[in-house]
């Protein structure tokens, strides 16, 4: 059966429409950044496509009408057919009316108006090959229950990691949950999905010396040396994203005082927050940007005048370079070949836990939506929290051999 899609007859919303709405809403109303609302997209364009070939596959298996041996009164013959010998039409029969071109109806049989064949389909055009063509209609919202839910689940678990079928559940949650505000489903059938266990890694991050031998690979005799400390500083030292820091601006940054610069950031879903830069990464900054001139496009002499972190021909520092380098002064320093600028932020956070600093300005200073994925660092902070507990509870100070002698009552 060869399926083609069909318009939606019944008046309602289909899947596609449905989810073209959902993304201009992400877009629009919550400011979901570009990333999210790609991943989204491929989720959700992923089910509606599952939901076309679960229907295609079940216009394949439905029963064929049953075929008579003498054609129904009113149906119009195949093309190219000729009554059988001996049965003329009867000479009132067919007054005034004109059979199509290459068809002759058979005796006493006129064509109704409503069988005509339709546009298109002209005399004596054959059907293609394989069968009838059928038009299959995308799905309607009100479509989507458990069971087509369940079944996309059930093709993905064979291709796909767990924390993949997580986030794809999770989209298709966000969207009914969507479409159920708006009166347009009854519930939300996702609702009633069972999420796949997923084990989240523990975050990867540098103890205090190997991360202070990666800072100090880059060289200081050229721009791009100065121009490479300075974002590995203040990738540590500010705890940023990859994409924050190639979005930097010189406007962003302010270094006055010494002891309270600052960079303000735009973060996911284009949220601005102003987060401190520590002394090493204020002074590495200010060392590159006395030579930030000499990176110019050697052809034309161009640019940048905006970004803060350039690339040798001028432009605005990619997250691909920046990624590159890090894996090249992470091998460099600390023999880490597998380390990413993401590492770095792991690092400042695990850094700042274990110098006690207080959960909730983490979560700020990383620009965290929860605090849950704030928690991740207790679970690598192992020595911060040997220490509150050596000096909270009193029999950790007695058992823990290290320990101080309990003081006489």
């Amino acid at each position: 059966m060869h399926v083609r899609r069909g318009g939606d007859r019944s008046g309602e919303t289909t899947l596609e429409q449905a989810i073209a709405r959902f993304l201009t809403y992400l877009t629009a109303e919550r400011r979901a950044s570009r990333h999210t609302v790609a991943a989204y997209r491929r989720d959700l364009e992923q089910l509606a496509r599952f939901a076309r070939e679960k229907a295609a596959a079940n216009a394949d298996h439905r029963p064929a009408p049953a075929r008579g041996k003498a054609q129904t009164a009113g149906k119009v013959p195949a093309a190219g057919r000729v009554p059988a010998a001996g049965k003329v039409p009867a000479a009132g029969d067919n007054a005034g009316k004109v059979p199509a071109a290459g068809r002759v109806p058979a005796a006493g049989k006129v064509p109704a108006a409503s069988n005509l064949p339709a546009a298109g389909h002209a005399a004596g055009e054959a059907p293609a090959a394989g069968g009838d063509t059928t038009a299959v209609e995308d799905t309607a919202v009100t479509g989507v229950d458990v069971l087509l839910l369940r079944s996309w689940l059930g093709s993905l678990a064979r291709t796909h990691a767990p924390a993949s079928i997580a986030r794809k559940v999770g989209a298709a949650r966000a969207l009914l949950r969507y479409l159920e505000r708006r009166g347009e489903v009854d519930k939300n059938a996702a609702a009633q999905l069972a999420l796949p266990k997923v084990r989240r890694p523990l975050p990867t991050f540098l103890d205090v010396d190997a991360a202070a031998e990666v800072m100090e690979i880059p060289g200081a005799d050229t721009a791009e040396g100065l121009r490479d400390r300075a974002i590995l500083e203040t990738l540590y030292g500010a705890g940023l994203r990859v994409s924050e820091l190639c979005g930097l601006d010189l406007a962003h940054v302010d270094r006055r005082p010494a002891d309270r610069a600052s960079v303000r950031v735009l973060g996911k879903g284009d949220k601005e927050r102003i987060v401190p830069l520590g002394s090493h990464a204020v002074a590495a900054i200010e060392r590159y940007l006395e030579r930030r001139d000499e990176l110019t496009d050697p052809t034309t002499g161009a640019r940048d005048p905006r970004a803060l972190f350039l690339s040798r021909r001028g432009a605005r520092i990619g997250v691909r370079r920046v990624q590159a380098l890090v894996q090249r002064y992470g091998a460099l320093g600390a023999g880490r070949s597998d380390l990413h600028p993401h590492a770095l932020r792991h690092t400042c956070a695990t850094h700042l836990l274990d110098g006690g600093a207080d959960l909730r300005a983490i979560q700020k200073l990383l620009g965290h939506a929860s605090l849950a994925t704030t928690q991740r660092y207790t679970h690598v902070s192992i020595d911060h929290l040997l220490k509150v507990y050596d000096a909270a509870h009193p029999m950790a100070r007695n058992a823990h051999p290290m320990a101080r002698k309990r003081s006489p009552a």
